[in-house]
């Protein structure tokens, strides 16, 4: 099925929204999305790219952002005395997407029409359809590509600024991926450097309390030539630096990208993620791809999960 995958264009539109779905493109009582793709082959692929055998985390500490973003509370973790020779601990205000994070198939839907696959009723917690768990029993492990979008735009001579609002293009990311001599293959794990992590660690606490409660960066747009670029790479997870993929605030007139590719396309996507040692190590050596790995956390019915991501370089 993977090599016969159809064109954006050639997916079934729902005329009332205007959009296009992959909904019986991988079966449908599918729970996988566009995971689906990482198949054993892509997965033994992936390993012949990894030529030191060094590490690198992906993942910001759970505490950071501080404050956290979007009005969530910060996280309370407890360490204590279960006897006099073993130490426990617990936490609480844990909000598995505070952090670097995947979105699950549970965390959109498309309006009346549901979630991924069309499924129109309210998931609860607890094991069930679409949940994060799904994820964690097959693992996101395949060949990482970075687009160094900031590096892009460093050479244009128009830096971004990673913390104010600029839309990403279609056109961007090919001009990048150009740019790099780097060909998006089916299956690949797509990851975008916008430098936010840098531009936010930059700031100090004051502005981070300001910037908690209204923030902003540049981000991919929310149009359909977007959707349409994204599902014709075929790519099995779209991870990002930036709190959100698309660009903060977005823009009305253009649309949601999280509304067209999550609930309507089964689209992975990552949150937050540190690429900031991994971008400078791959641009020292000349490089762009790299073994992905992550596993999410295995909580039955889960909306998102923390990253738990690394590169093998």
């Amino acid at each position: 099925m993977e090599n016969d995958l159809p064109d954006y264009d050639a997916l079934p539109l729902i005329e009332r929204i205007g959009m296009r779905h992959a909904w019986d493109v991988f079966g449908r009582d599918d729970q996988l999305g566009t995971i689906n793709l990482l198949t054993p082959d892509r997965v033994l692929a992936a390993i012949k790219t990894v030529e030191r055998g060094e590490t690198i985390n992906l993942s910001l500490p759970l505490t950071e952002p501080d404050p956290p973003l979007y009005g969530r509370r910060r996280l309370q973790h407890e360490v204590f005395s279960i006897d006099r020779n073993n130490l426990d601990d617990r936490m609480d205000s844990f909000y598995p997407q505070a952090s670097s994070q995947w979105d699950g198939l549970r965390h959109v839907r498309a309006r009346e029409f549901g979630y991924y696959g069309g499924m129109t009723e309210t998931p609860e917690a607890g094991g069930g359809h679409l949940g994060i768990e799904r994820w964690a029993e097959h693992g996101m492990f395949g060949r990482g590509v970075l687009l160094d979008i900031a590096g892009y735009f460093e050479g244009l001579g128009e830096p971004l600024d990673p913390l104010e609002p600029r839309p990403i293009t279609a056109d961007d990311l090919r001009a990048t991926a150009a740019g790099q001599n780097v060909r998006i293959e089916t299956g690949d794990i797509l990851c975008l450097h916008f430098g936010w992590i840098e531009g936010y660690r930059a700031m100090d606490h004051p502005g981070r309390e300001r910037y908690a409660h209204a923030p902003s960066f540049p981000g991919l747009e929310g149009s359909e030539a977007m959707a349409r670029l994204l599902w014709n790479w075929h790519v099995a997870a779209l991870a990002c630096d930036n709190p959100a993929v698309e660009m903060m605030p977005g823009d009305p007139q253009v649309g949601s990208l999280h509304r067209r590719i999550l609930p309507l396309l089964g689209f992975c996507l990552g949150e937050m993620l540190d690429f900031s040692r991994l971008t400078t190590e791959l641009r020292a050596a000349g490089r762009w791809t790299f073994m992905f790995g992550a596993v999410p956390l295995n909580l039955p019915g889960g909306v998102g999960s923390p990253a738990n991501a690394i590169a093998i370089l």
